[in-house]
Parts: C-alpha cells; structure tokens; sequence
C-alpha cells in the first residue's frame, strides 16, 4: 500500500510537469547578446518616406528569480512626421530560458494617445494565469485576470518563439494558430507561411527568406496585421516587416545586426 502511494504520487508529479511544460519551447535562434537595427518607412501620400529606426535587443537576465531573456524593442520617429503623427514605442519581454511568457509591456504614443499595456504571466497547477494591465489614454487603470488551459502570447513572445520554428517539412499555406494577448483582450490569432523570397536589406545585402504573414481575428474576420521575411537558416533573423497598422501602412528594413548565434548562410552573394 505504501508502494502505491508513492507510485500515485511520483504520477501525479510526473504529471504535474508534463503540463507545467505545455508552454516551454526549444530555443535554437538567437543567443543572448543579439542586437539588430531597422530603418523604418511609411506611405505618405503614396509615397514610402523614410520616418524613424527600430532597435532589437535580446540578453540574459532573470526576471522574479527565473533565468530568462530580456527582450527589448524600441522605435523612434525622426520628426519627419511628428506634425501629423508621433510614433514612439518602446516594449518589453521577459521568457524563460525555456521560451515560456513571463512578462510583456507596451508603452505607445501614437499620434496625440499614450496607452500602457503590461500582461504578469504564470504557471500555476498546469494553467497559463494571466494578469492584464491597462493604462488607457486618459490615465485609467484596468486590471484583468483569467485562466487558461492553453498557453497565450504577447507579440514580443510569439516572435521570439516563432524564429524557432522549423518550416523544413513545411508547404505554403501552412498554418500555426495562437491565442493573443494585450493589455485588456485575448483573442485568436496566426501565421501562416507564405513560401520563399528573395529580400534586399538596407545593408545594401540580400537574403533569401521565409515569408511568415501574422492574422488577428478581430470583429468575425481574420485581419492581416504584418508580414515577417526571416532569413532562410537556423537564425531567422528578421530582414523585413512589412505592417498594416490603424493609421496606414510601414515598412521595417534591416540595417545591421549582431551577436547571431549561427552563421547567416541565407545571403546571397
């Protein structure tokens, strides 16, 4: 009797752990210390006008006692545009060494609004718990908390999780769906992998990459938010980004990047 008690209890920690790793995932793209840098564009009047920079940054750190990575990313407008729109966003991510959400914050002002988003992400008993944050425009707070059988994921974490995917076996059309989260929603959302192309960079480089488009589903419909071309090799590092945004369309070309952890063999020469 004893010996089955303690059967049934190693099960059920065996158990425990199996579910408490439903959103971990295997790394093999990036290191810490990835640094990559963009020019950013948007279609002014018809015309593609160079507005402002992006900057990615990935290290090691630790966030609440957990190994993880600090991801950051950072755009600036370069005045260009500010008299008819101001475009400064800065976000954050925190994922375990193990790729599981910890931490995500968005701090936006776009145009005249400014808007916090922050997501607090734990695992308790198997269940994804989120902990979502608002600070709307005009300074009020909203809190929301729910839990989840399946993993969610902010924008930072899914990328970061989708550089890892292995589309070798995959055809066009392939479809990966995901839950979405921001500060006050959850929703559908997914990628689908659109082929291969060919993609000149603002290093005057070119790369053959992998087409990824990202879909929210939003008011009954699937809505095309943005699509990622990622360099065809173990890295994936982001060439372009093509976005359809609320206040028109921008693109994100790449001007240099640094600490990849395998080498780029995606470059045309």
């Amino acid at each position: 009797m004893k010996k089955l008690k303690i059967y049934i209890v190693c099960l059920f920690t065996m158990m425990s752990v199996m579910m408490n790793a439903q959103c971990t995932y295997h790394n093999t793209a990036f290191s810490s210390g990835e640094y990559l840098t963009y020019n950013l564009y948007y279609n002014w009047k018809f015309i593609w006008v160079k507005t402002g920079t992006a900057s990615w940054y990935t290290v090691s750190s630790n966030y609440k006692g957990i190994p993880a990575y600090r991801a950051s990313l950072t755009t600036r407008g370069n005045g260009k545009l500010d008299n008819y729109f101001v475009l400064r966003d800065t976000l954050l991510a925190y994922n375990s060494k193990q790729m599981e959400p910890l931490y995500f914050r968005k701090g936006a002002r776009e145009g005249k609004r400014y808007t916090v988003d922050e997501i607090f992400y734990t695992y308790p008993n198997g269940k994804s718990k989120l902990l979502q944050h608002r600070i709307n425009n005009e300074g009020k707070h909203q809190w929301t908390e729910s839990m989840h059988d399946e993993c969610s994921f902010d924008m930072m974490s899914i990328f970061m999780r989708a550089r890892s995917f292995n589309p070798e076996n995959w055809k066009k059309g392939e479809v990966v769906k995901f839950p979405i989260v921001d500060g006050n929603s959850r929703h559908s959302a997914r990628i689908v992998y659109g082929g291969k192309e060919d993609i000149k960079s603002d290093n005057n480089k070119k790369y053959r990459c992998l087409r990824l488009t990202y879909y929210e589903y939003d008011d009954e419909k699937w809505r095309e938010i943005a699509n990622f071309y990622v360099t065809d090799d173990n890295n994936h590092v982001p060439i372009r980004l093509d976005m359809h945004l609320k206040f028109g369309s921008a693109k994100a070309f790449l001007v240099s990047m640094k600490g990849v952890k395998s080498p780029i063999t995606a470059e045309i020469k």
